[in-house]
């Protein structure tokens, strides 16, 4: 296992989950939940800052797929948020892994930690970040190698097109 502070990022259409990992990347905690800002993409401004804050080894972003392992708008929509982020925080590498259910799973111990369904909306992004790294970091740990796929920086999205399969990190 690599020793090293890591990201998780939980991209949505209007909040933006982030989590980060112990320096022995053992275990994700959550950080905070941004607003999504498209225009000026403060956002990612803000998660680049959080790298070089924390001398981050990689940042881990979460890439939706379906149950089925494809990918569709959302997954290429977050491909696209992921390599303008693989260009502002370069040379610190973006890697993209398999984040099927990990909202619903944030969701459920939500409940199970005793948070009220209204108050989940607040921190479900974070929680939901803390699932994607805490798998990635798993991931590396049961097989020895980084998680998921390498983010190429800047430029048109790479990766499954519409309707292919999806690699997974791991097991979560």
């Amino acid at each position: 296992m690599r020793p090293g502070v890591r990201v998780g990022v939980d991209v949505g259409t209007v909040r933006v989950g982030v989590a980060l990992s112990d320096p022995e990347g053992i275990l994700a905690l959550p950080a905070e939940t941004l607003s999504r800002d498209i225009s000026t993409d403060s956002d990612i401004s803000h998660i680049a800052r959080l790298v070089s804050e924390h001398n981050v080894l990689e940042v881990v972003v979460g890439l939706p797929a379906t149950l089925a392992g494809r990918e569709g708008n959302a997954a290429k929509a977050v491909r696209r948020y992921a390599s303008d982020l693989a260009r502002r925080v370069q040379p610190v590498p973006v890697r993209a892994v398999d984040e099927r259910l990990s909202t619903v799973t944030a969701h459920s111990r939500l409940r199970e930690a005793g948070v009220r369904g209204r108050e989940h909306r607040r921190v479900v992004d974070q929680a939901a970040a803390v699932e994607i790294l805490q798998g990635a970091l798993d991931a590396e740990r049961a097989t020895g190698r980084p998680p998921g796929e390498l983010v190429p920086p800047g430029g048109p999205p790479e990766g499954p097109g519409e309707g292919e399969q999806v690699r997974e990190a791991g097991p979560r």
